[in-house]
């Protein structure tokens, strides 16, 4: 069985004008909310083996404040360039190159594009991944490249004014 966590990034501020979207950095909501969205996964004892994110800065940062979290060297992030407003097919296509040693991975990227790969994955659907949204699904598969096609089953979804 393998475990994917699907994360919208933090909060970001726009308070520089002009500035590129790809460098803008998280506000402080987003540097409040990342840490206790981190930590409601860890009170549910839901485990991450992977970390895996956009490079954009703040979804970059949003996984680093998750790395904190559950205590893993920021280093051992994977980035993923084309995780910044990625299609469905991206996101299939970097998970089916997930390690199959790993069990739980949690990928973080943008908007639109991560919630209509969410809106792809179950039944379960979402109007919007919030900023900060953890929609989390469980697959019985044992290698990631089965992912795609694999029945997917819904497991739960949080954000951080829920």
């Amino acid at each position: 069985m393998k475990q994917l966590l699907i994360i919208r990034h933090a909060k970001s501020s726009w308070a520089v004008q002009g500035q590129n979207d790809f460098d803008r950095p998280l506000n402080e909501r987003g540097q409040r909310d990342a840490p206790v969205m981190a930590q409601r996964l860890l009170d549910k004892h839901v485990a991450i083996d992977a970390f895996i994110s956009s490079t954009a800065n703040r979804a970059l940062t949003t996984a680093y404040y998750f790395a904190e979290t559950y205590q893993i060297p920021k280093k051992s992030i994977m980035q993923f360039r084309e995780l910044y407003h990625a299609s469905a097919s991206v996101f299939y296509n970097v998970i089916s190159k997930l390690d199959d040693k790993i069990n739980a991975a949690a990928v973080f990227s943008h908007n639109p594009g991560i919630t209509e790969f969410v809106n792809l994955l179950t039944a379960t659907q979402v109007d919007d991944m919030p900023t900060c949204a953890v929609f989390a699904v469980k697959a019985d598969i044992s290698q990631w490249k089965e992912f795609k096609s694999a029945k997917k089953i819904y497991w739960f979804f949080d954000y951080p004014k829920l």
